[in-house]
């Protein structure tokens, strides 16, 4: 909702204070230059980007305009599943959650979780490594090495359609200026035309570097932003179930192991102690 507003805002501003000056909105609808600064930009994001890129962004930047994923309620959520998942290894031993690691989509005590259990890749890495551990893997300095380098994979592999987009928005502008310059070369062949004539041409061809700023500073660079604010979200997920198993590993209670999650977690979104231990308390054994 955010992105949407902001959006209209950026709009609603620029073209208002170009009508409030005096200016015509419609002669800033020039659909060659648009066609040419538009038309370059995606030729040219096509030749730089992998297929698998080219497949992401659609579906990165409509995420934009839906909530954020990761709030308060998915990390008490979140919590509240680790903190299941600690006390029935304590109490029931590793074999109580061997059906659940290696079958999660067919558990039902996950499903119990559903902001955690719809999340494919945040159930993988926890089973991954629950399974590791499960085997005998217990050396907390070896996992937690481990786990920075898939988290550093993982941020690396989110952040390819942020850093498309934002080699787009600072092509734009550049490309702006071709549109310009074409306008331009086509004015020079009409000098002889009446002045007026002259003036409508060479105002066309500003409006290529106008939409090119624009479009560049306005919106597809606030969209690299919005998703790599959105990565860092992600990555913050991953890395609150990195704390929380490392203190398992190290010998911390089940609820320890959890308040060293909920610590590393953004003040916006971090619940408190009273709330987790609240949410904790009614938590069934898996």
């Amino acid at each position: 909702m955010l992105t949407i507003i902001g959006s209209l805002l950026v709009v609603v501003c620029v073209l208002g204070g170009f009508a409030e000056l005096g200016g015509n909105i419609a002669v800033l609808w020039q659909p060659a230059e648009i066609s040419i600064i538009a038309g370059a930009s995606i030729g040219a994001y096509i030749v730089a980007n992998p297929r698998h890129v080219l497949h992401d962004t659609t579906h990165s930047v409509l995420s934009l305009v839906k909530p954020e994923r990761y709030d308060r309620n998915a990390y008490l959520e979140l919590l509240s599943l680790l903190f299941a998942v600690f006390r029935t290894v304590r109490t029931k031993g590793w074999l109580a959650l061997e059906r659940h690691i290696e079958y999660p989509e067919e558990s039902e005590v996950l499903h119990q979780f559903p902001s955690f259990s719809s999340n494919r890749h945040a159930v993988g890495f926890l089973c991954d490594y629950l399974r590791i551990i499960s085997l005998g893997s217990s050396n907390p300095h070896e996992l937690d090495q481990l786990m920075d380098e898939e988290i550093a994979t993982i941020h690396a592999e989110r952040m390819q359609v942020a850093n498309a987009l934002q080699v787009m928005a600072d092509s734009m502008p550049a490309l702006g200026i071709v549109a310009a310059v074409l306008g331009v070369i086509k004015t020079m062949g009409a000098m002889n035309s009446a002045p007026e004539v002259l003036g409508q041409s060479i105002g066309g061809a500003l409006v290529g570097t106008f939409m090119g700023v624009w479009l560049s500073y306005g919106f597809v660079g606030p969209a690299a932003g919005a998703l790599r604010s959105r990565v860092d979200a992600e990555i913050k997920y991953y890395l609150c179930m990195k704390a929380a198993l490392l203190a398992y590993l190290q010998g911390s209670a089940p609820q320890i192991a959890v308040e060293f999650a909920r610590k590393v977690l953004l003040e916006e979104v971090r619940p408190t102690f009273l709330e987790v231990e609240d949410v904790t308390a009614t938590v069934p054994l898996i």
